[in-house]
Parts: structure tokens; sequence; C-alpha cells
């Protein structure tokens, strides 16, 4: 569905050149979900952008939907962009224009029928959950239905893909949420192939089925969600993970643990996929003479499978800690000893 080839995106500046995007290859298969992390500056806007146009790589080739979007021009690109849909952090809508009006823009722009506009505005807006609220005007709407506003005026005109810039990053938890669930029952019920780039590892936790981690220009990691989740290699990647499986006051809470729990060892346990679901903990107190306490824990769900930590206190014989060390290793669970007294 989409290809990226060698593409180059560099800048003249002052003080020289700057390389937004340094030779990135690609494949986003039809009807992923892929998600692009990276912090500011790391290049992924102008990677997507790419996509459809409104940037032109400086080297490289950018196929997407079969069109070579990176060397089409004027009404082919026009044309392209149709089936290229996006989405923005800002919503970008039309403050004068009602919901229903803001809907039917791009087909009014494609010179689709009144009557035509009208029946496939009504569908969309059932889709996306706005019923009740077609004659509002944006002002009026909370942040959550004006991107819902966003992403039904992206779709009128049935595109192939959908892309979506920082698209949840001006919303509240519970609304991203919201959103996103949008997106994967979008994502599930037209088939559609979704590029989204984002900072935040919950984003792409929730809904992507790969993801590609930007840094300097560069992918520095590509691979599953999940996969990533249970082998990150880059520190950047780590530090991403740890947005999801560490969060601040977890890092508190096991510090302070630390504290009321001087002996022993505090361990961190990695569940990924089925050992998720598995009663290790239960296990462990019946096979071992081992006092075992549990500090802290979460448990994840992402679009292919389960994935959480798990803090514990083993209080025993060292040899007897080892022991079970060792069989929680056998049980592909990842381990690592936090405090080792």
């Amino acid at each position: 569905m989409i290809s990226i080839n060698g593409v180059k995106k560099i800048y003249p500046s002052k003080s020289g050149r700057v390389v937004a995007v340094d030779n990135v290859n690609l494949e986003v298969k039809e009807g992923e979900i892929f998600g692009v992390i990276g912090y500011s500056g790391a290049g992924k806007s102008t990677l997507i952008r790419m996509l459809n146009g409104l940037e032109i790589p400086t080297e490289g080739t950018i196929n997407v939907a079969g069109r070579e979007v990176s060397k089409i021009k004027g009404n082919e690109l026009r044309q392209a962009r149709q089936e290229i849909s996006m989405i923005f952090q800002h919503f970008n809508l039309l403050w004068s224009r009602t919901v229903r009006e803001n809907i039917a823009f791009p087909l009014e722009i494609a010179g689709v029928s009144k009557q035509e506009r009208v029946k496939r505005v009504d569908e969309l807006i059932k889709l996306v959950g706005l019923e009740g609220r077609e004659d509002a005007y944006p002002a009026q709407l909370s942040g959550g239905q004006k991107q819902r506003v966003g992403i039904a005026r992206a779709l009128a005109n049935n595109p192939k893909v959908l892309l979506c810039d920082e698209a949840t990053s001006a919303l509240d938890p519970q609304t991203t949420d919201s959103i996103l669930d949008l997106l994967v029952d979008i994502n599930k019920r037209l088939g559609l192939t979704i590029v989204l780039i984002t900072h935040e590892m919950h984003v792409i936790r929730k809904i992507c089925h790969r993801v590609a981690v930007m840094e300097d220009g560069r992918i520095v990691e590509l691979g599953p969600v999940l996969e990533v989740f249970k082998n990150p290699v880059q520190p950047i990647t780590k530090r991403f993970v740890k947005q999801v499986t560490e969060p601040e006051e977890t890092k508190e809470t096991v510090e302070h643990l630390l504290k009321r729990y001087p002996s022993g060892q505090v361990v961190q346990l990695t569940f990924v996929g089925e050992a998720a679901e598995q009663p290790v903990i239960a296990n462990l107190i019946r096979q071992f003479a081992l006092t075992v306490t549990i500090l802290q824990g979460k448990i994840s769900q992402t679009q292919t499978g389960s994935y959480g930590t798990l803090f514990i206190h083993l209080d025993g014989e060292k040899s007897e800690i080892d022991k079970a060390i060792d069989f929680i290793h056998s049980q592909q669970v990842g381990v690592e000893v936090i405090r080792n007294d």
C-alpha cells in the first residue's frame, strides 16, 4: 500500500543544510495501522507530509496506493490526495461552517451532487458518533467532537489511506482514548490503512500493529508493537516503552518500597502475550520456600496481545531465590533484579 525507498529531505538554512529525513526505507501493508513515534525534531512530521505530496523528497521515491506521489504534480496530485486523507492536531475546521457543511466540503470540491453529498454526510455523521450535532458550529463543539468532524471530513471521498498528524495531542486522556477507539473501529469496518505520528507511546500501544521509531531523521527501530515492547533495543525506544510500563509514579512507589523492604531482592517481571495470563506468582509461592510480596504492577493491551510489568519482593534463602528466578525465566517471563542483597 505504501512504499518508501531511500527517502531524504534536506532543507537549506543559513547555517548549512538541515537533514530532516535521512535515508528512510519503509513498507506499510494494506489495512494496517502503522505508527511512527519520535520526539520533536525527529523528522516524523516531514515524513508523513511527504506521503500526500505536501513535501517533496530531496532524494528517493514514495508510492502510495499505486501512485508515485513523490513525482506527480497538478491535477494528478489533487486526484491522489482524494485517496490520501489527513487529520491534524488542531482540527483545521472551517469555523463559519456547520458540522454537516465541514464534512460536505471535500465532496463539493470533488463535484459530487447535492443528493449524494447529503447521503454521504449522513453516513459519516453516524459513523463517527455525531448524531444530533449536525448543525453545530466548531466553536460549539468539544475537542473530541471537533476531531470527529475532522475524521468524518477526511473519510468523505472514501480514501485508501488516512494520515494522522499528532491527531490526539491536543486532547485529554479520556477523549484521546475515545478517538483512538474510533480509529480502530474505522480500520476494522473499512479496511482503511492508517499511518499516524505521535510522541506518545500510549497511542502506539493502544491501536498500532507495527511501529517505527525515529531519531535524527532516521528510523532506528522497527517492528510489531508487541515485539518492540518485549525487547526494545535502542535507548530512545526504551524511554518510550517506559512511558507506558514505568510511569513516574511507579518509579516513586518502587523507591519507597525499596526502603520499606531492606532485605531480600526486588525484581521486575515483564510479561508478553500468553505469559501475561499465566499464574506465575501462585506457582512461585507453591514451589519455593519464599515470601513473595507484589509491590506494583500493570497490564496493558496492544492490538496483538497483552504486555505487563510487575514488581515483586522475594525474601528467603539466596539459593531459593536463585532457583525461583531460574523458574521465572523458564516461563518466558522477563526478569530484572532491581536490588540484589
